[in-house]
């Protein structure tokens, strides 16, 4: 475990935060919601450590006090919107903590993170629960409590994580407003994601920006339709920077300030004076600022029109529910083009990815039935994990949804072969459902690691042969595994047998597979379909 750290250090632990917030910005920004309505938390995070970032890249062999103050310099100058500001001023007080210090344990470190808290909590004007702020405090405090039993910065530094991740867990109850949206808070996201940055880098897994990549993707944002546009309070975004010229106290500039607006935060060092407020009227506040100096940037920003234009965006983007053109339509789960053939070819119409090596969530099925033009659509989930997401789409969708509850790819098939787009919705369920029980399902994959399991004494790379939910048998020959199967199939007396080759199987060996089933059960009807799964060399079907 990580005891300290020192100023190199210190700069791998701020590009890996940087690069974190960079790869989730839009993710971030989609979480971004009113009263502070213009959807740019992750781009004006990501813009100001990335400030930090590139004057970082350029110091050599920083001393721990030379990174800091680097970044908290470079933060407060390319700091952007109210999250950018925070997130400088928690530099900031970082930085001012381990001023003077060559390198930094678990006990400085919990102390740093608390003097960031105190920076930014005096820069705050009314500051409210669960935001970053919130977040980084009970961070903050978890940190000092957890350096008093282990002064390794990296326990250190994980228990701070921790407690940040319950807590952004909690912000959507604290706030109103976050509750209407239905999300956590961006801001507090926005820290955990450094946070968890900062402790990869502490373990030598530092985060980078692939090349080339785009932003994650969201599976969660605010709901901007449960706002009106009317209730924004302040129409302006108003932020700029003054190049001090004079020794006025800028308190002053922050009672004036705070007077015109809200979500004012103001900040200052020796050289410059930075300002964040949502007002009504930027001229006054722009008048009252140059008795302080120069201005260095300004930007002004109608919020009303920025809601207006985010809503009206994403009413377009929305995803259309298809119109009934007919009574019944099916989805299936699959992973495979050749699976995804089979299926197609028997009716269904629509293919949600996954099933092995990543199950579809509650979000992909919904998106899948609400494209199918009929009044109720049968999903196939075919795995056994899948089932319990797709069983919560019916509520969220005008469609009635009816699960098949369908644990393996022939499984999803025998009822594919069993709907009757004539028939009644009850005939089908009965029909499809009873149908389950009619095949079963024979699969071969490989060992991930050594375990003993089931009697099996299994070793990494072994190839294990699974009979429906049970391990049937482990070799480091598959074709034992196969050879068994068919004696299987055959005392069984199965009379349809069809096997689905995988994605690292060859087609020649996929024959020879097939001949041995043919030669093993010569009263079985066997067919050999390229299904293109992963992960599974076989997946073989037999009724």
């Amino acid at each position: 475990m990580r005891q300290t750290i020192n100023g190199a250090d210190f700069r791998r632990l701020m590009l890996s935060a940087a690069a974190s917030i960079e790869i989730h910005k839009q993710q971030l920004n989609d979480l971004n919601v009113f009263p502070v309505p213009d959807g740019d938390t992750g781009t004006n995070m990501s813009m100001t450590i990335n400030a930090a970032a590139t004057d970082l890249r350029k110091t050599e062999d920083p001393s721990l006090e030379k990174a800091s103050a680097v970044t908290a310099s470079a933060m407060l100058r390319g700091a952007r919107g109210n999250s950018g500001v925070i997130l400088s001023l928690l530099l900031r007080g970082i930085s001012k903590k381990l001023k003077g210090a060559e390198i930094a344990d678990g006990v400085l470190w919990a102390d740093a993170l608390q003097e960031g808290v105190d920076a930014a909590y005096k820069a705050v004007m009314k500051p409210a629960e669960g935001t970053i702020l919130t977040v980084a405090r009970l961070a903050a405090a978890k940190a000092r409590a957890a350096a008093q039993e282990n002064n390794h910065i990296e326990f250190v530094h994980e228990a701070a994580l921790e407690e940040a991740k319950v807590t952004l867990a909690g912000t959507t109850d604290m706030n109103p407003v976050l509750k209407k949206a239905g999300v956590v808070d961006a801001g507090g996201k926005g820290w955990v994601f450094a946070l968890e940055a900062m402790l990869l880098a502490l373990r030598g897994e530092d985060v980078v920006v692939p090349e080339g990549m785009a932003d994650a993707e969201v599976k969660d944002s605010a709901n901007f339709d449960e706002f009106n546009t009317e209730d924004i309070t302040f129409t302006y975004c108003t932020e700029f920077i003054i190049q001090r010229e004079n020794d006025l106290d800028p308190e002053k500039l922050r009672e004036f300030l705070s007077s015109l607006g809200d979500s004012l935060v103001l900040v200052d060092d020796d050289e410059i004076i930075k300002v964040h407020v949502h007002t009504n009227d930027p001229g006054k506040a722009l008048h009252e600022a140059i008795d302080y100096g120069s201005f260095v940037t300004v930007k002004i920003e109608n919020m009303r029109l920025q809601h207006t234009e985010k809503v009206m965006s994403e009413q377009e983007l929305a995803p259309k529910i298809a119109e009934p053109e007919k009574p019944f339509g099916v989805v299936s789960v699959c992973a495979g083009d050749g699976l995804a053939d089979v299926f197609q070819n028997l009716g269904t119409d629509g293919i949600i990815s996954g099933g092995q090596t990543m199950n579809p969530s509650t979000q992909d099925i919904l998106e899948a039935v609400n494209k199918v033009p009929a009044e109720t659509v049968f999903v196939l989930p075919n795995n056994k994990n899948i089932i319990m997401a797709a069983e919560q789409v019916d509520a969220l969708t005008p469609k009635k949804v009816v699960v098949i509850p369908s644990k393996t790819v022939p499984q999803g098939v025998t009822a594919m072969l069993n709907f009757n787009p004539e028939g009644t919705e009850e005939e089908n369920v009965e029909a499809m459902t009873e149908s389950l029980a009619t095949v079963d399902t024979m699969q071969i994959t490989y060992a991930a690691r050594n375990s003993d399991f089931d009697g099996y004494d299994i070793h990494e790379g072994d190839y294990l042969a699974l009979y429906g939910s049970q391990l049937f048998g482990t070799s480091q020959d598959i074709k034992v595994l196969l050879k068994s199967l068919a004696q299987k199939v055959r005392d069984d007396g199965k009379e349809y047998i069809t096997i689905y080759y995988g994605a690292d199987v060859k087609e020649k060996h996929a024959q020879k597979t097939a001949d041995l089933f043919a030669e093993i059960c010569p009263d079985a009807d066997v067919n050999l379909l390229n299904g293109g799964q992963p992960v599974y060399y076989y997946m073989i079907s037999a009724e």
